[in-house]
């Protein structure tokens, strides 16, 4: 009795939770709503930021450096046994209390332009840093552009797949009417029933495919991939088909406005003037400085003066001056320290150098492949013309008794492949033209449609 109650409650767990699965509300999320969570959502992109607002801080701090620092000191204790009291001027044997405060400044006068350097080093990393998170939006706007594309045309060729599985079922239908009067062959008809099949299984292959496209998307959104459906888009691609582009013009673009090459760029300035701070260690440093003070002192059981005559007139010090510090020997400490940053140094000029070599191949790559998107596109639609206009004459004539079904597979296999490439190559088509504005650096949130 109690396992049957136990299979009655977990059939009933069970059927709740599948009602609430199917009442869970779905959006709608379109390409621009789609690009706005990823910037919103991506890890990548949001750590960036995080970085940024440390390199910031660093900045001001290094240039605050540059300034004097002051500090303040207190304490309060008690001495139980010997110890000397400065009032006196002897050593006193009992229990005394003493309160000190003292505030403190000292200004870099000269130490080998090390500070400058370490302000133009934080404001070049921060300079960099601020690049960086240019081209990660970029990066995300391209991710994720690229993934939602490919779930519409995934999308896309699903219907084009069902299209094709309710036009074989439909063929069947005739064809086994015509079997049964005997106007066609038996064998036309277990032909049909495979391709029936075979459109069947390429279906369910489609929509898994859907499927996995659209986890990664919602992966990458940081969503749950059951709580939205793709938008379609109406793009105006005549517009993209007569877009003119010149190549010197693109690379002239991308050599100013790339910000990762512009991140190479402060990168290495960061390195040398952080080459240049270090090597302000083997300069001697000047440092004027400077500290005032009192103290109060409580001996028990003994008449002591008040603490406003010892505090604010006995027992205060001032003392001021300069400090000279010359580097002799450390045991080659800033040397190895120096040769380290002269490494950092020459490696990044070497990463702006393949930096700057980068930018070149991917605007080149970039113009080649929209140039070929455009020629592709005008090939797959003229291709999809041809194919339907075949069909649409080879179902006639198979109608007719004229063609054989043979003829007629091969006829709707080809215009079935035609929708895809021709669907392929819309998608290839935008794509390739917003790579052309991440190529060249001008990639934003309001380029997407």
């Amino acid at each position: 009795m109690k396992r049957f109650l136990a299979y009655i409650l977990s059939g009933i767990g069970f059927t709740v939770y599948a009602q609430s699965q199917q009442t869970q509300p779905v959006a709608t999320l379109t390409f621009k709503d789609a690009v706005k969570i990823g910037l919103e959502n991506n890890v990548l992109l949001n750590q960036q930021k995080n970085q940024l607002e440390y390199t910031q801080i660093n900045k001001t701090s290094s240039l605050l450096q540059l300034g004097p620092s002051l500090q303040a000191q207190g304490s309060a204790y008690r001495n139980d046994g010997n110890s000397f009291n400065q009032n006196r001027g002897e050593v006193v044997n009992g229990v005394i209390d003493y309160v000190n405060g003292s505030i403190s400044a000292s200004m870099p006068v000269f130490n080998g332009l090390m500070y400058v350097n370490q302000y133009r080093q934080a404001n070049n990393v921060n300079e960099a840093q601020l690049h960086k998170v240019i081209r990660s939006n970029q990066d995300v706007i391209r991710d994720v552009s690229n993934q939602f594309l490919q779930c519409l045309l995934d999308q896309r060729i699903a219907r084009i797949n069902e299209e094709n599985v309710h036009t074989q079922r439909v063929q069947y239908d005739q064809i086994k009417a015509q079997v049964e009067v005997g106007s066609k062959a038996e064998a036309d008809l277990y032909n049909q029933e495979y391709q029936v099949k075979n459109a069947e299984l390429t279906l369910v292959r489609a929509r898994n495919t859907f499927k996995n496209d659209k986890a990664t998307l919602a992966l990458t959104l940081q969503v749950d991939p059951i709580s939205f459906e793709i938008a379609d888009v109406d793009w105006d691609l005549n517009a993209v088909l007569i877009d003119s582009l010149s190549l010197q013009e693109m690379y002239n673009t991308a050599m100013d406005r790339r910000s990762d090459l512009k991140q190479a760029e402060y990168t290495q300035k960061a390195a040398h003037f952080g080459y240049s701070a270090l090597k302000g260690k083997y300069m001697p440093s000047i440092y004027f400085g400077g500290s005032y003070g009192s103290r109060y002192n409580y001996v028990h059981g003994e008449t002591n003066r008040s603490f406003d005559e010892q505090f604010r007139k006995d027992n205060t010090q001032l003392s001021y001056g300069f400090s000279l510090t010359i580097p002799i020997y450390n045991g080659l400490l800033y040397r190895s320290q120096v040769a380290q940053t002269k490494v950092t140094y020459d490696n990044a000029k070497i990463q702006q150098k393949n930096a700057e070599v980068t930018v070149q191949t991917d605007v080149i790559r970039a113009f080649q492949n929209f140039n070929d998107a455009k020629t592709n596109y005008e090939a797959a639609t003229a291709q999809l013309h041809a194919a339907e206009t075949s069909y649409n004459m080879e179902k006639e004539r198979y109608d007719l008794g004229i063609s054989d079904i043979t003829q007629l597979t091969i006829s709707t296999q080809a215009y079935v492949k035609a929708k895809s490439d021709y669907e392929s190559s819309r998608f290839t088509l935008m794509f390739q033209r917003l790579l052309i504005n991440y190529a060249i650096g001008t990639l934003k949130f309001e380029d997407i449609p």
